[in-house]
């Protein structure tokens, strides 16, 4: 497969997982709907896909969510069955995805660095 196919398919995975919980339509009460699919990696033979999902603010409730939406994976491949237009549907595995929130870490650290600095 292409790798232009390739990254076709993983945004059409994000695409699809996301609008699926800004709809509420995975019905889970862990499951907050801010959270974000940050990417896919979807392998080589799309087997399996790799679904990172982010939160901005609080740690424990991006951990809820992951395994909301790793308990809804069966519906969710179902969805995803129904847009994609592929043989098989990827089996999916979702991952918290810390980078904004390091991020955020690490920028206060500097501050504080540049803050001390100048006094």
């Amino acid at each position: 497969m292409s790798e232009y196919s390739q990254e076709r398919l993983e945004n059409k995975i994000l695409e699809t997982i996301s609008s699926l919980i800004v709809r509420g339509a995975i019905k889970n009460h862990n499951l907050n709907t801010l959270v974000s699919i940050t990417r896919v990696e979807l392998s080589p033979d799309n087997s399996s896909a790799k679904v990172y999902v982010s939160y901005i603010y609080d740690n424990s409730v991006l951990e809820k969510s992951v395994k909301a939406l790793q308990s809804a994976s069966y519906f969710i491949q179902g969805r995803l069955a129904q847009v994609m237009k592929t043989k098989n549907t990827p089996v999916l595995t979702f991952i918290k995805d810390n980078s904004y929130i390091e991020g955020e870490r690490i920028n206060r650290l500097i501050d504080e660095v540049v803050s001390n600095d100048g006094k």
